[in-house]
């Protein structure tokens, strides 16, 4: 698939209906029932600032993600060990408190013999595509290595996130700089120890 078709595609995916108006409604009447002072000078704009932002945070819902490994690259060796990149930062959105979840993934794959890569940039895309959604950080992981088992032909893949959840940190327990792990594994990486180890190792 050429980048003008991949454009085309991400351009129809973006055209789902959003009511912004409505949104804007409904978030200063939510303001307004729990006291805000929403007609003050400061809070006027509040509500539709409110709306803009979740929008943004949540862009992920109107896109497909996993597009970003359509565009693949000859291997420069017929059989190939594990491709990884680490430390992608990403920002998320937990879907049970609209509050957001930070931190970083890493994210590897071992590519079947003779198959294409993807470029680096694609894997970092496609963690933000699925992140910036209302997730969950379990479901975000499974649908990071799904995308690259289905999309690509591997014999594995793997994903490590490390994320701080506000509503963690700063709402009911408050407990400042916990921070919630998970690892997500397929094919190789879930059958041989040493190939999960050395991605354990790796991501340390």
């Amino acid at each position: 698939m050429t980048l003008d078709e991949l454009s085309a595609v991400d351009r129809e995916l973006r055209t789902g209906r959003r009511d912004f108006e409505g949104a804007w409604l409904h978030a200063r009447g939510l303001m307004d029932a729990l006291g805000f002072p929403v007609d003050s000078p400061g809070m006027a704009g509040t509500a539709r600032r409110l709306v803009q932002a979740l929008d943004e945070l949540t862009s992920g819902m109107h896109e497909d993600p996993g597009r970003h490994l359509l565009v693949t690259f000859p291997p420069e060796a017929e059989k190939q060990g594990m491709i990884a990149v680490t430390d992608i930062p990403f920002i998320s959105v937990c879907e049970h408190h609209l509050l957001p979840f930070t931190g970083t993934a890493d994210v590897a794959y071992v590519p079947a013999p003779g198959a294409p890569v993807v470029g680096l940039s694609k894997l970092a895309r496609l963690v933000q595509g699925y992140a910036a959604r209302p997730q969950l950080q379990e479901r975000l992981g499974e649908q990071i290595v799904s995308a690259i088992a289905d999309r690509l032909e591997t014999s594995g893949a793997a994903c490590r996130l490390r994320a701080e959840h506000a509503c963690l940190t700063l709402r009911g327990a408050r407990a400042a700089g916990a921070r919630m792990v998970t690892i997500h594994v397929k094919g190789v990486f879930e059958t041989d120890a040493e190939a999960r180890a050395e991605f354990v190792e790796l991501s340390s």
